[in-house]
């Protein structure tokens, strides 16, 4: 099963991008269209649709989402050091390490070969650990 996750730049980084899109709107309006026609109008509404999504992103809580990042299951398994989010619906996101979850199902097994806990108890915990993930 995977999993996607929308990326949505910083409201910094919007801020600039809204300001430098204004600045090539007015070039476009100013010079590239009596300049260059059909070509300048073209120029210039890309420059809109760009200010316009800088612009939602850094003014308002909705904004675009400028990637997509898809983790495969597989992927966790293979990558311990990939990090994963337990919920994208709580609003404080709990994150899961897979290399924690590792370090602990070796801590545990160790604890079982030396005798300090039993078959029952190591399988539960690892059980527990497992779970977790």
């Amino acid at each position: 099963m995977a999993k996607k996750i929308k990326v949505k730049p910083g409201k910094t980084q919007s801020k600039a991008g809204f300001f430098v899109g204004l600045v090539f709107c007015l070039i476009g309006l100013v010079v590239v269209i009596p300049t260059f026609g059909p070509f300048g109008i073209f120029w210039t509404l890309v420059a809109v649709i760009i200010t316009v999504t800088h612009g939602k992103n850094a003014f308002t809580e909705e904004g675009v989402s400028t990637h997509e990042i898809i983790i495969d299951d597989n992927d966790l398994m293979k990558n311990p050091d990939i990090v994963k989010s337990t919920s994208e619906e709580t609003k404080d996101e709990e994150y899961v390490y897979i290399s924690d979850a590792k370090k602990r199902l070796e801590e545990i097994k160790i604890l079982y070969e030396n005798g300090l806990m039993t078959k029952e108890e190591y399988e539960d915990k690892r059980r527990s650990i497992i779970a977790d993930i």
